[in-house]
């Protein structure tokens, strides 16, 4: 019985950090650029106690075994990068990526971190920043007297400056990817760092080496579907609340073994 009230606590303690993943997602609905997490979890380890292909006589085995289960415990929070729905702005700082990729973001530690966040601005010295003010990587200055901003699916950002009529390149919007995205860290207000287990980034412009192209004029929105976390909160609830009907059980058990002798 004693087993059983540390079992079942493991799979509550699971379902909590179910709950926990399940309602990061649905707060972050309308976080632009965000992508939906899931818990994953693994079961403990096993009591042997007859393991199978123990000689049940002379001439027989026992074809299964016994074995008890410990337990499960959380081992991940896998990130799904699947592509969000588009929401047009028409302000032409704002950009999506089509497909595969990662916008670059120099911090001031000098790490470069990634997003998929492209709701960009201007800083007072005319540099493309994000909405922390961080500039993208490789910086893009936008002149004072710019009349209009274009942003080709390529990358390549051109304005018109007053008094021209042709339009002048100032630079070009590099994109990053990596070998498994789901292996980079989260560190909030939308930004990712590499790890070993990611992989160092790939960069090239947007449409090259299978990256995906951007789009001027609107936003990722986050990929989370509210309906099927509702869905998954019920299925945690039901297991969390199942697990402590367990614990009480193995604790009517106990009180009872404890009333034999009266």
């Amino acid at each position: 019985m004693l087993r059983a009230l540390y079992t079942a606590a493991t799979g509550m303690q699971s379902q909590q950090i179910n709950i926990d993943t399940i309602a990061n997602n649905i707060a972050n609905v309308n976080t632009t650029g965000f992508k939906q997490g899931r818990a994953e979890f693994q079961d403990l380890l096993y009591q042997n106690i007859r393991p199978a292909g123990t000689s049940s006589s002379s001439s027989t085995q026992y074809p299964v075994g016994l074995q008890l289960g410990l337990g499960t415990r959380p081992v991940a929070t896998d990130r799904i990068y699947r592509q969000g729905d588009f929401r047009q702005t028409d302000n032409p700082l704002d950009l999506v990526i089509e497909g595969k990729g990662f916008f670059q973001v120099h911090m001031p530690s000098g790490e470069v971190a990634y997003t998929r966040d492209g709701s960009f601005h201007l800083s007072a010295e005319g540099a493309v920043v994000t909405s922390q003010g961080n500039p993208i990587e490789p910086q893009i200055k936008i002149p004072a007297d710019a009349q209009t901003i274009v942003i080709g699916s390529d990358g390549t950002v051109s304005v018109t400056q007053a008094g021209q009529t042709a339009a002048q390149q100032v630079g070009t919007i590099q994109i990053a990817n990596f070998q498994n995205p789901s292996g980079l860290n989260a560190i909030g207000g939308n930004l990712l760092l590499p790890t070993s287990s990611s992989g160092e980034a790939t960069t090239a412009n947007p449409g090259e080496n299978g990256l995906g192209r951007v789009n001027q004029g609107f936003l990722e929105s986050s990929n989370v579907n509210v309906v099927e976390e509702m869905v998954n909160m019920i299925v945690a609830q039901r297991a969390y609340e199942v697990n402590s009907k367990a614990i009480k059980v193995a604790d009517d058990m106990l009180s009872q073994i404890n009333n034999l002798g009266r």
